[in-house]
């Protein structure tokens, strides 16, 4: 007797544009309170989030 395997498809939750939102708001609080090496490594990261989201809505949105 042969089952069939139900397919989910991927979902996207934008969980990586919040994160990337969150470390923004960080370097720019830490910006303004002179931590300029906190503020600078939180825009990096906040910018690279920020890729994997738009890699990821991409894949989601082809599939």
């Amino acid at each position: 007797m042969a089952r069939s395997v139900a397919t989910i498809p991927l979902q996207f939750s934008g969980e990586f544009l919040e994160y990337a939102l969150v470390f923004l708001v960080l370097a720019v609080v830490a910006g303004l309170a002179g931590f300029r090496g906190i503020a600078g490594l939180s825009m990096s990261i906040a910018k690279l989030l920020v890729v994997i989201f738009l890699v990821l809505m991409v894949v989601s949105l082809i599939l």
